[in-house]
């Protein structure tokens, strides 16, 4: 499956962006999609997950209360609202793919793990100013 993401961009603490990934070449639905980040001089580090049918979703502690992973199987989509930036949330933020044969005790289990994700989006930045 190929990944495009978008919707990054410049934004003043406080304030909210959208980025989005559009997924293509797969059935959307089979798989578990995540959002990671990355900061100049630091890991890439697990933000927010959500299963297959977006029933089930999973949120770093420094997302909890301000990010929301959503997906739509119909337009292939995952997309991460995120209110009340802070300059630390400055990063690459990449969507990620993976797992038609997981089971739901194994996502449950892994979802933060770089490992478990076959597939990678390009990675669009977010700059959040003070």
């Amino acid at each position: 499956v190929q990944l495009q993401a978008s919707g990054g961009g410049l934004v003043q603490a406080g304030g909210s962006l959208r980025p989005s990934c559009t997924a293509s070449g797969r059935t959307f639905g089979d798989y578990v999609m995540a959002w990671f980040r990355q900061a100049p001089g630091k890991e890439r580090e697990f933000v927010a997950a959500i299963s297959w049918s977006g029933s089930s979703t999973y949120y770093a502690d420094s997302a909890k209360g301000r990010f929301t992973i959503s997906r739509d199987n119909d337009k292939n989509t995952v997309s991460l609202r995120m209110n009340s930036l802070k300059p630390e949330d400055t990063a690459v933020y990449y969507c990620a793919g993976g797992g038609p044969s997981y089971s739901r005790n194994y996502f449950r289990s892994n979802y933060y793990k770089t490992q478990i994700y076959d597939y990678w989006g390009q990675g669009t930045q977010v700059t959040v100013s003070s």
